[in-house]
């Protein structure tokens, strides 16, 4: 595995552990990205308006494929974060209503949702789930504690944030349909890091982002939507798909795939990069990096005394994992001499 860093841009004096922020690209899908963009500028008018369609459409196609969806499931988003922000004020909630979550959410979905409440007078519920996590059904149990009459929504993590644990979504999504609420996953961390297959999944919606662990460039991320919920999601920027003079048979499509000018290239490369993992066997990369995961949390556990906060099975993190620091660390600092001392 070694030999793969050689195929990314890195800085190759730098010990690059932070994927899930922001991923890092490789030279093979960062030249598909900038083909692309050099299209874009050798013809913009012909590019943006004759052409975009059907390539938008094209890649859609590929990563709904890779997601185990239909095409007019899919609609590209340049992050998860606004493709949470135009779901939540589409949601018609009520005062009281309760939007169901945990206490291991990213935070700025925290805010988001904090502040379509103050808008709405809903209530966002913050369930705890204690650590440390070893037991799938009561972890789905204690979040289903949550769940009062006046829930409305399920919004959880498929791979956490702040605690990067795979929380068991089937069951959860299973159980919300079964009781009638909006199930709402977000799967930021998921592509490229666990195999999907949405469907089987069972969430409502779903989103995702291209640029973490499956490798795109910077702005690609995408939202699936059910066929059965997709007619009541407002497009978050009203633009040339509403009212469409060329309407493509999907308003889902039409409403949130076109925003006004923008550069689609990162959207036009994630096929590049669902190609590059496929070349390069991800199975076997996943794996290993969940060895190499299992090794380090060890050490690190072993030099803190502190308890694993999961079991090592891959059912519960894949390719990054946290670990507990001892009381009152202080991180920024303890961030900076990681940096400084040894350029992680």
């Amino acid at each position: 595995m070694s030999a793969l860093k050689t195929l990314f841009l890195l800085d190759p004096d730098l010990v690059f552990l932070n994927h899930g922020s922001f991923g890092a690209c490789p030279l093979p899908v960062f030249e598909t990205y900038q083909v692309w963009q050099r299209e874009l500028e050798r013809q913009p008018v012909a590019f943006l308006g004759r052409q975009a369609t059907a390539l938008l459409a094209n890649a859609r196609e590929q990563l709904a494929a890779y997601l185990g969806a239909e095409a007019d499931e899919v609609v590209y988003f340049p992050n998860p974060t606004t493709a949470i922000n135009m779901v939540a004020r589409s949601v018609r909630l009520r005062p009281n209503d309760e939007i169901l979550t945990t206490d291991h959410e990213y935070g700025a979905m925290d805010r988001t949702w904090r502040f379509i409440c103050q808008q709405t007078g809903a209530r966002y519920v913050r369930q705890p789930i204690p650590l440390p996590i070893t037991d799938a059904e009561a972890c789905v149990e204690a979040f289903w504690n949550g769940v009062t009459a006046w829930t409305k929504v399920i919004f959880i993590s498929h791979i956490t944030s702040p605690t990067a644990l795979t929380f068991p979504v089937e069951t959860i999504c299973r159980r919300a349909r079964a009781a009638g609420l909006l199930c709402i996953v977000d799967g930021a961390h998921a592509p490229g890091q666990l195999p999907l297959h949405l469907p089987t999944i069972g969430a409502d919606l779903y989103t995702g982002a291209c640029h973490k662990w499956l490798c795109a460039p910077k702005g690609a991320a995408f939202l699936y939507a059910r066929h059965e919920v997709q007619h009541w999601l407002e497009p978050l920027v009203v633009s040339w798909g509403y009212e469409s003079d060329q309407p493509s048979g999907s308003p889902f499509i039409d409403y949130h795939q076109w925003q006004g000018t923008r550069d689609l290239a990162a959207f036009l490369a994630v096929p590049a990069a669902i190609e590059f993992q496929a070349q390069h066997d991800w199975d076997a990369v996943r794996l290993q990096c969940h060895r190499l995961a299992c090794a380090t949390r060890q050490r690190l556990n072993a030099l803190t005394g502190l308890e694993a906060i999961c079991p090592e099975s891959p059912q519960w993190f894949t390719q990054m994992f946290a670990a507990r620091l001892p009381a009152h660390t202080d991180l920024e600092a303890l961030k900076q001499r990681l940096y400084d001392e040894c350029r992680i």
